[in-house]
């Protein structure tokens, strides 16, 4: 009751400010009151973010900002048709399998022990996050985690369920205890998967132990171990947890399709500024990419100290001597998980080959230091990486997923239907439309709605304005100030909403103080991925989160000290290699025409 009384007061409030526009015939206060209809909406999660996203489309045209058909084209870009190019590359990876052979066989080099098993899982999913969505990615992961956890913990329950046996049991009373050794393994697992199998089970073991009149401190074991046999076992269950939900953060700073925010800087940046030709899919990697590797390692350490301790050599030994029996059974199970995918199939090449002619047509479409291959064709400009992303995902639905010429059925990952056709495409629409995130593509279009409406009433101008007593502060200081920021309003507001609001802002206060655009936006559009210490953060978080390992104290305390070292790796690209790969010396050109423009 008290949330729905809460929402219902947002929405109250909201419709009362409906008259404050009419009040003042300025199109900048009729601009900022969209702007701020929008941020509620989007910050009190009062209607679904995709909804709130169409706030623009009817009040920009009744208050006079821009024409319907004028916002209706802002909800529709060049990055759209890029997102659903790489949805219908990330619907063949999954449907066949790709992406769990890719995770295991990872996992396989990595080995069984802690440290390198989470280093392991954190190696795939930052590649797999590159291309894929975060939340697709841990999605993905996590049930191959949660599989490898199980086999730890029902190792460990059966270990330590023997030894107290051995320990404990007279050898009188043997017949009492072959009884208890006949306890299923399977029983013992129920343990920590459920409350409600647990009580049931410790009631049975209760009413064993009442009728043989022995081991009454099995009840009490059982009540404290139910879950994890020890609590280094814990440990391991939270810091392998967490580390997937970090990785896939990680992972989708590497490519502009990487995440959501991403696409939104990207389209808002050269919609603002059209003259700048700096911003593509190989820039972008070039600077990206070491941060994810700092990170990555940086984040490995801090959860390995956080949960494992600082004994390296006793969790990322590869020595097979030192490996303990648990360990062996679960690198056992985790090979007999590889070997049910079987050999690699057809599909599964053609998705891969797919996935590498796609990006090296994205990385050689302009490199820069060279021409590219869309120096070919005559016209220039009409390519960009939509087209390759279009291109590639449209042959998906042509090319049949089974092999030429071949009887025998390759397609052992599909559906009946594509069994059963043997011209079946490689993917269905339905598969597309089962990943397709239409809620963000709704959400983004929003975000350049409300861009193009600050561009067109001089609303950003006018913000630039108010900014102008931070000009005696340094380049560095006003981008570290706004990487907190955006990074303490993410933890409490969607990714994608927090980066459109700010956007702007920044933006106009780059223009204001003669700071490269670059220098701000590229840092805060990163931190605006760092919602890592609650489970409202972001869809990963909450996706770890519901498999019971880690408690909200352990999601804080660790995601405080991701989130430090994400502000601080990102500081140092962009004030280290990010200045002669950008030029961010100098205020740029292309951001001077656009301050003079604003201004008149």
């Amino acid at each position: 009751m008290g949330v729905q009384a809460g929402l219902d007061m947002v929405h109250a409030k909201v419709l009362w400010l409906i008259l404050l526009p009419t009040f003042f015939g300025l199109q900048e206060a009729c601009c900022a009151y969209v702007l701020m209809v929008t941020a509620v909406y989007w910050v009190s999660e009062a209607v679904p973010l995709g909804a709130a996203a169409l706030v623009p489309a009817f009040l920009y045209p009744l208050f006079g900002v821009l024409k319907s058909s004028e916002v209706a084209a802002e909800y529709c870009k060049d990055t759209t048709l890029l997102l659903m190019g790489v949805i219908c590359l990330a619907a063949s990876i999954e449907k066949w399998n790709l992406h769990k052979r890719i995770a295991l066989r990872m996992v396989m080099i990595a080995g069984a022990k802690p440290g390198m098993l989470v280093l392991g899982f954190m190696c795939c999913t930052v590649f797999l996050s590159m291309w894929l969505s975060n939340t697709s990615t841990t999605a993905m992961v996590m049930p191959i985690a949660e599989a490898v956890l199980q086999q730890l913990i029902c190792t460990g329950l059966a270990d330590s369920h023997d030894d107290s046996e051995t320990a404990e049991v007279p050898e009188e009373d043997s017949a009492v205890s072959d009884k208890e050794e006949n306890l299923d393994k399977n029983q013992l697992e129920l343990l920590y998967r459920n409350s409600w199998y647990v009580c049931v089970d410790i009631l049975g073991l209760y009413l064993s132990c009442v009728q043989s009149m022995i081991c009454k401190c099995c009840l009490h074991r059982v009540l404290r171990d139910s879950q994890y046999p020890t609590k280094r076992d814990h440990m391991i269950c939270k810091c392998l947890s967490l580390s997937i939900t970090y990785a896939a953060t990680i992972g989708g700073l590497i490519t502009i399709t990487g995440t959501s925010t991403n696409l939104i800087f990207a389209e808002q940046f050269n919609t603002r500024y059209p003259d700048a030709k700096v911003i593509n899919f190989g820039t972008w990697f070039i600077f990206s990419f070491p941060i994810a590797i700092i990170m990555l390692v940086l984040t490995w350490l801090w959860l390995h100290f956080l949960f494992l301790g600082c004994n390296f050599r006793e969790t990322c030994s590869l020595s097979k001597k030192r490996k303990t029996r648990r360990e062996m059974l679960s690198e056992r199970r985790i090979h007999e998980e590889y070997a049910k995918l079987g050999p690699i199939s057809y599909p599964e090449v053609v998705t891969g080959v797919f996935f590498i002619l796609m990006t090296l047509l994205w990385f050689t479409r302009e490199p820069g230091f060279v021409p590219g291959w869309t120096s070919l064709f005559e016209k220039k400009g009409y390519r960009t990486d939509a087209t390759v992303s279009v291109l590639l995902g449209f042959l998906l639905f042509l090319i049949p997923a089974r092999r030429p010429f071949s009887s025998s059925s390759c397609c052992k990952n599909s559906d009946d239907d594509s069994e059963s056709d043997p011209l079946a495409p490689m993917i269905t629409w339905k598969d597309f439309q089962r990943l397709m995130p239409w809620e963000i593509v709704i959400l983004v279009g929003g975000g350049y709605a409300l861009a193009a409406g600050c561009k067109v009433s001089g609303l950003s101008v006018w913000i630039g304005r108010q900014l102008e007593p931070m000009s005696g502060l340094p380049p560095w200081a006003v981008t570290l100030l706004a990487c907190l920021l955006v990074s303490a309003v993410t933890e409490f507001a969607s990714n994608p909403a927090t980066l459109t609001v700010f956007l702007p802002i920044l933006s106009a206060l780059s223009e204001t103080l003669h700071i490269n655009p670059l220098h701000t936006l590229i840092p805060s559009t990163m931190c605006v991925s760092f919602g890592v210490m609650l489970p409202v953060g972001n869809p990963p978080n909450a996706i770890v989160f519901s498999y019971g390992h880690v408690q909200i104290r352990d999601m804080v305390k660790a995601g405080f000290g991701v989130n430090l070292i994400g502000v601080a790796v990102v500081m140092l690209a962009i004030t280290t290699w990010g200045v002669p790969l950008f030029n961010l010396t100098e205020f740029p050109a292309w951001a001077l025409a656009r301050n003079v423009t604003g201004s008149l």
